[in-house]
């Protein structure tokens, strides 16, 4: 949508490596060959991110993943929309009756919650980093949002967590078809739709169970 204003050939040469790779993942019979494709793919998506940053491409400024700490603002604001995803994953896989610690995927480890985990993936980058993106674009968050410490960790400051939580709320509230039951869903029901989904291909109601994509 903005070929004058973004590298064209490296967003769709990132497409092609992301679509190939999702085309072997059928053929993908280790487990540690599956975390090796997704391991590659997460770089490949990640290394092209700050293509899609259109605004105030000078504060913001996304050269690769950080977490613990978050060491620029959009790494702040993708983390703490994880953190938030997390959460809502985890109270719908409660609500009907799933253990959030018991994954398929992120294997059984003391405190970590498998399920959710392994459930909110398919959800990050709908829910997180377009929401992420929107917010740096349409200019509703800025710099003064943010505070860096001594150690070079970013934090929201108290205006700028209650400005993001104000703002994921109200996206929360937005609606769309959800591409598989075709119903209109608010985003916010989006991981309680699909904590049912688990659930009932779980107790054999589904044949499989259907991973959201959203293709728009």
């Amino acid at each position: 949508d903005h070929h004058d204003r973004v590298d064209s050939e490296l967003l769709v040469a990132a497409k092609e490596h992301l679509v190939g790779a999702k085309q072997r993942i059928g053929s993908v019979r280790v487990f540690q060959e599956l975390l090796g494709l997704e391991g590659d793919s997460g770089r490949e998506y990640f290394s092209v991110f700050n293509q899609l940053i259109l605004q105030q491409r000078n504060s913001f400024i996304f050269n690769g993943r950080s977490r613990r700490p978050p060491l620029d603002f959009v790494n702040a604001m993708l983390s703490f929309s994880y953190g938030l995803i997390r959460v809502s994953v985890q109270n719908a896989l409660e609500c009907v009756g799933l253990d959030p610690y018991v994954g398929f995927y992120h294997v059984d480890r003391p405190g970590r919650q498998g399920l959710a985990l392994d459930m909110m993936e398919e959800l990050r980058s709908y829910m997180g980093e377009r929401f992420v993106l929107s917010l740096i674009n349409r200019k509703q968050v800025d710099s003064n949002d943010f505070w860096v410490k001594e150690n070079g960790a970013v934090l929201f400051t108290d205006d700028g967590r209650k400005k993001f939580l104000d703002l994921w709320n109200r996206r929360s509230q937005e609606t769309f078809t959800h591409p598989y039951m075709q119903e209109t869903i608010s985003v916010g029901l989006l991981p309680y739709m699909q904590a049912q989904l688990m659930a009932r291909t779980i107790r054999k109601d589904l044949d499989a169970y259907p991973v959201f994509f959203m293709d728009t």
